[in-house]
């Protein structure tokens, strides 16, 4: 039985082998290709795995990453500014950051509305009034809210990959895939042609360009805590930072799953040892 299932394995894994191997043919021979061209490249994050964690001076690193950078066009609206403090930060500290924004609100007693600085119970505000007027800024593509973009920006690992990812429990895939994206522009090869004001990267899941340039550079973001200020630790600390945006519980969610499996274990053994207890005082 063991030999039949280990034969049967290796006929699958062959079976997808040789279907990559056409696919990546048929793409070579010019027909549409699959996006992204370049699987996103993966990375180690401090909360891999089933016992992993946020690293809080990573996440401060990513969130002044996005205020400074990203928060001009991108926006986080449903992140509130009271969340800040699952960062490490003070009380004080939250509210002296929600007070660098503005939000609106109204109306008031005449029925206008009116701007306020921002207070911790606020989300992060939108940088554009409106979606249109945000495409209008941006070449016609609205940039996507922030807030969830960690976890909708997984790619697709395909055969062998994704059976491995349920034994190392795999969910770093949309870290890994806006790492790629932030790190991957580059000249487009010969022979390619991107349009106007458009910009080629192989990461881009959509296309093989797209209307954000390069958002972040060497030394662009000054760090207090020592850390490289370099384009490859920006896109690292900001890709983090995003996964905590749109889980920010998973730390809690790992201990209690690691909590039911440790019951659920000691549960079986209950039941099989009392049916052992039971059965044997039986007459056979």
């Amino acid at each position: 039985m063991k030999k039949l299932v280990s034969s049967l394995l290796c006929l699958v894994f062959a079976t997808g082998l040789g279907l990559s191997a056409a696919i990546a043919q048929e793409h070579a021979e010019g027909e549409t290709p699959h996006y992204p061209l370049h699987k996103p490249r993966n990375q180690e994050w401090s909360f891999a795995g089933p016992f992993g964690k946020y690293d809080k001076g990573q996440l401060q690193r990513g969130l002044k990453v996005y205020k400074e950078v990203c928060s001009a066009c991108h926006s986080m609206n449903l992140v509130a500014f009271r969340t800040l403090g699952e960062l490490g930060y003070s009380e004080a500290q939250v509210k002296a950051f929600a007070a660098e924004y503005e939000v609106q609100d109204g109306p008031n007693a005449s029925g206008d509305m009116y701007t306020r600085k921002a207070v911790p119970s606020d989300y992060f505000p939108s940088p554009f009034p409106n979606h249109e007027a945000a495409a209008a800024a941006n070449n016609g593509a609205a940039p996507p809210d922030m807030s969830l973009l960690a976890k909708a920006r997984g790619i697709e690992r395909g055969f062998p990959t994704f059976l491995f990812d349920i034994f190392t429990q795999y969910q770093e895939g949309g870290p890994d895939y806006i790492y790629s994206l932030l790190t991957g522009y580059q000249e487009p090869p010969a022979g390619v042609e991107v349009a106007q004001g458009t910009h080629y990267n192989p990461y881009f899941a959509n296309a093989s360009a797209l209307a954000m340039a390069p958002p972040l550079s060497d030394g662009q973001v000054t760090y207090d805590d020592g850390a490289p200020q370099t384009l490859d630790q920006y896109a690292k600390d900001v890709s983090a930072f995003l996964m905590w945006a749109a889980e920010p519980h998973l730390e809690e969610r790992k201990r209690t799953g690691f909590m039911v499996l440790v019951f659920l274990l000691i549960f079986s053994g209950l039941i099989y040892l009392t049916k052992k207890s039971v059965y044997s005082n039986k007459p056979h």
